[in-house]
């Protein structure tokens, strides 16, 4: 595995960084680090959390200080040489109403590249995608995988209330809005599904390395998922 750099985060946790770039296969790595955590967790451990190119890895400082656990990240890392086995997830379906009140952005989207709504639809839904990282809001995934032919900028001027589970578009990226929070990614549409439910036992529906696919639904067919 190549070279990893380390820095200290606060004084209970260290940073595990790969390359500055964000790509499918230092996202595998991102995966291998934190199967490996899953598999061999280490006294004074206590979580980690996976990002686009990093692990931070939080730990006990009155167990372990911070040159002990470098030193057996770097022979995690070493290990992991040998390659660690990651399995590969089942593609989760997302159902989502494009358009309308639901999307009032992709009429946007669509002027921006001379596309129909349809087809930004098509092409939006057509793709496999990879969640690299969850953020910004409790279960927020940010994922990878988009059509350049879709992208589009972010909003000059946030919107204060996003409904949850609105689908949105900055930049290459596409991610979903699980909570109502202000936002200015530009919104296409809206899945009836609740990808964070603090009650549930495990709250946030999505995790690193997911794999999903969007799929267009009917309003009839949100209203009955919604229900359910």
């Amino acid at each position: 595995m190549e070279k990893a750099t380390f820095y200290p985060l606060g004084d209970s946790a260290i940073v595990i960084q790969f390359a500055e770039l964000i790509s499918p296969e230092i996202h595998q790595k991102v995966r291998a680090v934190a199967a490996y955590l899953d598999e061999y967790a280490f006294d004074g451990f206590l979580e980690y959390t996976p990002a686009f190119t990093s692990v931070t890895v939080y730990y006990q400082p009155w167990v372990i200080d911070y040159s002990a656990i470098m030193l057996l990240l770097e022979e995690m890392l070493d290990d992991l040489m040998e390659e660690v086995a990651i399995p590969e997830s089942a593609i989760i379906e997302i159902p989502v109403v494009y358009g309308g009140d639901r999307g009032p952005d992709l009429d946007f989207v669509a002027r921006h590249h001379q596309l129909s709504t349809s087809e930004v639809i098509a092409i939006h839904s057509a793709a496999e995608y990879v969640v690299y990282m969850i953020g910004f809001a409790p279960g927020f995934p940010y994922l990878g995988g988009m059509s350049e032919k879709i992208t589009a900028p972010r909003k000059e001027k946030p919107r204060a209330v996003i409904p949850a589970g609105s689908v949105g578009i900055a930049g290459l990226q596409t991610g979903i809005y699980p909570i109502e929070t202000p936002g200015g990614w530009q919104i296409i549409g809206q899945t009836p599904l609740q990808l964070f439910e603090v009650n549930r036992a495990v709250p946030a529906l999505l995790k690193a390395g997911d794999r999903l696919r969007f799929v267009a639904i009917s309003e009839t067919e949100f209203k009955k998922i919604k229900r359910n």
